[in-house]
């Protein structure tokens, strides 16, 4: 009998894996508290529903069809049994599960491995030198001929309204999962667009604050510390636009099997709007340099104007401590000692000086 046994098992099928995995047998892949949502659509329309992500591949492989399988935040442990049933490269599950991955485009045999970057507008009373602007979070989309999983990093970015959305518009849906990772893009470039919008309304109030003619120069090393808080901020929103261009430029110009045709013009239709705000991203930068440039000459020719007060102010002081000076000395042989118009003469003589150097600093824009 254990012969028997031994040879069943020799003559087991294995289920076939993607590139990079190793032969043996294959983990049942289970339900995890990591699946947000796991359905079947067959002509643009949701027929299969509370499924796990094996039983909808199964269903997806019988009757036709895509699986939809949404993850949040899974561990190596839940992600491995999709990755297995679903041939995932291990480099882009390894990425996957671990986030904090630049926004990129990659191609495993018939998968397509793309990741964004998702942006969260933080709302603030007034900025300060420590307040956070933007948040981000991961989206990570895996998109084969039959399947799509999204796995999302962060408390933001939620996909929950977007699949509510495509389920209403069967006509898009029945593209396959293409449709799905357009939708996808456009919603991240979307809210890229939101943010952007309004990280200009922060710029326009700091420019209005360092430019008033009504600000003191006692608030401007305030200022330089809000403007440089803003210009990391702008940094991160930079890092999560500009590396996704190259990825949409390619999902929108070169033919991919797992692309519907239809679905590669709305990709052009993204890629222009992320050149927009990528551009608009890059003019903060730059007007945050400038801002911050005038703030400190500012404070430099503030600086300045307060040496001079206090160097004026100085020079005139300098005349009586002079003159109490020399009579502060007590020689015996001082003829104005002595004489009766003696004291009101030096003391008409030291406001006459102080007076007229008073109004020549004053001319000149000292005091």
């Amino acid at each position: 009998m254990s012969m028997i046994r031994d040879l069943r098992a020799a003559v087991r099928p294995v289920r076939r894996r993607g590139a990079g995995y190793p032969t043996g047998p294959v983990t049942q892949p289970s339900t995890s508290s990591a699946v947000v949502d796991c359905a079947v659509y067959r002509g643009g329309r949701r027929v299969r529903d509370r499924l796990a992500p094996r039983e909808a591949m199964a269903r997806v492989r019988e009757e036709g069809g895509f699986a939809w399988i949404g993850l949040h935040e899974p561990s190596e442990a839940e992600f491995a049994g999709i990755a297995q049933e679903f041939g995932l490269h291990p480099l882009a599950v390894e990425d996957a599960v671990h986030a904090h991955q630049r926004p990129k485009l990659e191609r495993y045999d018939e998968t397509l491995f793309t990741v964004f970057k998702t942006i969260h507008y933080v709302e603030h009373a007034a900025l300060t030198a420590t307040s956070e602007v933007v948040e981000t979070g991961e989206v990570m989309c895996f998109t084969g001929r039959d399947f799509v999983i999204t796995v999302r990093h962060g408390g933001h970015g939620s996909l929950r309204a977007l699949r509510h959305r495509l389920e209403g518009d069967p006509e898009l849906l029945e593209k396959g999962p293409s449709a799905v990772l357009h939708a996808i893009a456009d919603q991240v470039v979307d809210g890229y667009i939101a943010v952007a919008d309004a990280v200009q309304d922060d710029i326009d109030d700091v420019e209005i604050e360092v430019f008033s003619p009504t600000g003191g120069g006692s608030s401007r090393g305030g200022d330089a510390s809000r403007i440089y808080q803003l210009k990391r901020e702008v940094m991160e929103f930079k890092r999560a636009v500009s590396p996704l261009l190259r990825p949409m430029q390619l999902l929108s110009e070169r033919p991919m099997r797992v692309v519907d045709p239809d679905i590669q013009k709305y990709f052009r239709d993204v890629a222009d709007h992320l050149v927009r705000v990528n551009e608009q991203v890059l003019s903060f930068d730059e007007l945050l340099n400038s801002i911050l440039q005038a703030n400190l000459a500012q404070a430099a020719v503030a600086q300045n104007e307060d040496m001079r007060k206090i160097t004026a102010w100085a020079a005139i002081i300098a005349v009586p401590t002079m003159v109490c000076g020399v009579y502060g000395m007590n020689f015996t042989y001082m003829p104005e000692l002595h004489w009766r118009f003696g004291y009101p003469t030096v003391m008409a003589v030291m406001v006459g000086i102080c007076f007229n150097m008073y109004r020549g600093f004053k001319r000149h824009g000292w005091l």
